[in-house]
């Protein structure tokens, strides 16, 4: 017997199970990979695995939205986070993770955890009756796809989101690399040293944006016309914005100093560490759809990657959200059939944290109604607040798409103020929101 059904064990279904078995309630956790299904982008069945970047991007509570928000779920008692600063791997200010290291700490916690059952099977129907949250992510099969459509009444929007590639360490020529964080920026665990830049002269560059464009690459078919997530674009449709769109984004060089010339080159690739011990780098910002040769001979055209060996190359696959806004209300319930909630990138977040943070909630929400309470939902002031409100009533759900936490969300400061004094009102009025709805909800640290 169990109290709750959670739908899919990615990072938001892992925390709500997290959130709900240390509260005392009995979770099955349903998981389809290690059942004889796979999905497109999956390499493995562990829960919560990363199957784009291993980012959680900036870690820096005082100046950034989504710093403020690892802090948050930090604050609740958040397994991700946990598993995420155990098994953290230099990254300048950001929080990246060895990808193998952290899924198996989720995986271990949670099947350890004596609240909860992992279950290998794959559900195709929503459930008629009794609580249950579905996080089965972007990547959610067709008969369960099929089922929410018509428990909804409304078509599904769809999304393309773009996988980079992965390349062994001892591959990279180090003659023409050097390690540096952009401007030496030192972040928790940081050396000031902690990405890989292959530089590029102004020829090398026009070069590879010409060869870029000429590549290879994969057919829609019947995908045709689905729109790009902004964050997760794919490198050569960027490209396609203007001959220097790429240098002044993934590929900017400002703030690096070639050892080579002593000056900022023209462009630069970098790549972040994916594993722990260092033999795994991604190729930051290059998602693509590339097919696999032409990823290859085009990769190996950059300096310093002319005999790059690859763990794994750049992918495409579609990603599915509901219409959140209009569908669920302010505790993740979906409104046509309130027994089920939803959460993760399923409900139009985008990113691991935000996934996360989603996941968080739904789990807590639904812990306090198996309680017979109610759990205040956090104010908008928080990152949590802003990122709930978003997604559940403050976007037009016409125009609804995928976002990142961000500044934006949150109720604007008044007055007017620097840019860089904002950032640190905005995360300084969220801690004293945070711990006011703390005191309101009767929650302790890490509760």
């Amino acid at each position: 017997m169990h109290d709750i059904h959670i739908i899919g064990g990615g990072l938001a279904g892992s925390e709500a199970a997290w959130q709900l078995a240390n509260k005392g309630f009995r979770v099955r956790l349903s998981e389809m990979r290690g059942s004889g299904t796979m999905t497109p982008a999956h390499q493995t069945e562990g829960l919560a695995e990363l199957v784009c970047s291993n980012s959680f991007r900036s870690d820096d509570a005082q100046n950034n939205a989504v710093g403020l928000l690892h802090q948050e779920m930090r604050d609740l008692g958040s397994l991700i986070m946990a598993e995420g600063d155990r098994h953290k791997v230099p990254a300048g200010s950001a929080l990246a993770v060895d990808r193998d290291g952290f899924s198996d700490g989720v995986t271990a916690a949670l099947t350890a955890h004596p609240n909860i059952e992992i279950v290998r099977e794959r559900v195709d129907r929503l459930p008629e009756a009794g609580l249950t949250i579905i996080a089965t992510g972007p990547l959610t099969a067709p008969g369960l796809a099929e089922s929410i459509g018509i428990a909804t009444g409304k078509d599904q929007l769809a999304f393309f989101d773009a996988i980079a590639p992965i390349v062994h360490r001892e591959s990279i020529d180090m003659e023409t690399a050097w390690f540096q964080s952009r401007w030496n920026k030192v972040g928790p665990g940081g050396t000031g040293k902690d990405y890989i830049n292959c530089p590029m002269t102004k020829e090398q560059y026009l070069a590879f944006h010409a060869a870029l464009l000429a590549g290879e690459k994969t057919e829609f078919r019947e995908w045709e016309n689905v729109p790009y997530f902004e964050g997760c674009m794919p490198v050569e449709v960027m490209a396609e914005r203007g001959v220097d769109t790429l240098r002044f984004g993934p590929m900017k060089g400002v703030g690096l100093d070639d050892p080579r010339t002593g000056r900022w080159p023209y462009a630069v690739v970098q790549l972040r560490q994916d594993n722990a011990s260092g033999t795994l780098w991604n190729m930051v910002g290059f998602q693509t759809k590339l097919k696999y040769a032409d990823q290859v001979a085009l990769f190996r055209t950059i300096p310093g990657l002319e005999k790059a060996e690859f763990a794994r190359l750049g992918g495409l696959h579609r990603n599915t959200f509901i219409k959140s806004p209009e569908l669920l209300d302010g505790e993740l319930r979906l409104r046509s059939a309130p027994h089920i909630r939803f959460a993760g990138q399923i409900t139009g977040c985008e990113g691991y944290v935000e996934s996360s943070a989603i996941g968080l909630l739904a789990g807590r929400f639904a812990a306090a109604e198996l309680a017979g309470e109610t759990l205040a939902p956090p104010p908008r002031e928080m990152a949590l607040g802003a990122l709930l409100s978003h997604i559940t009533g403050e976007a037009e759900a016409e125009t609804y798409q995928p976002m990142n936490v961000n500044f934006g969300l949150f109720p604007p400061i008044p007055g007017k103020t620097k840019k860089a004094d904002r950032k640190q009102m905005y995360t300084g009025r969220a801690r004293e929101a945070m711990q006011g709805w703390m005191a309101q909800s009767s929650l302790s640290p890490a509760s």
